[in-house]
């Protein structure tokens, strides 16, 4: 028996989005949190957010391109944003970024097996620069030495 991609359910989008009422206007509230048990956001999750917030899976679709954070599919054990703003240039994330991509030998935008290196645009740390974060913590003068022992301890995290 063929099942129609409607009839797809992600049970934890359906129970998330009942924890914030169905409410539309919580729409990226129920994303992040979405992303956050699931590490990423299916196809079947945003179908199924879509119909119990009873909105278009075109506006969804809007919504998650728009906003880079979101994950379409399963990424990396471990995310390193170094910021590229004016400030962390300054002194020295463009040196750090070619160091990180030679480290954990991907390209920035790109990731290997278990590290993806992302550039962000301001971090609010620019006094501390150059700034990364890993999983949410934010670190403030880094240079490889410090990006590889700070990523080495989030290991664990993942």
């Amino acid at each position: 028996m063929a099942t129609l991609l409607n009839t797809i359910e992600d049970r934890t989008a359906r129970d998330i989005c009942t924890q914030h009422s169905d409410a539309p206007a919580e729409l990226l509230e129920i994303l992040h949190e979405v992303q956050e048990v699931k590490g990423f956001l299916s196809d079947g999750a945003l179908r199924t957010i879509a119909d119990a917030l009873n909105i278009s899976r075109a506006e969804i679709h809007g919504v998650v391109t728009f906003y880079h954070d979101f994950k379409k599919k399963k990424g990396a054990k471990q995310t390193l944003k170094i910021c590229r703003a004016e400030a962390c240039q300054a002194v020295g994330a463009n040196e750090l970024i070619e160091k990180a991509e030679s480290h954990f030998k991907t390209t920035l935008g790109g990731e290997s097996i278990t590290t993806a290196l992302e550039a962000t645009y301001c971090l609010g740390n620019c006094a501390l620069g150059p700034a990364v974060m890993v999983n949410n913590e934010l670190y403030g003068r880094v240079d490889l030495d410090r990006l590889v022992e700070i990523s080495n301890a989030h290991k664990g995290d993942s």
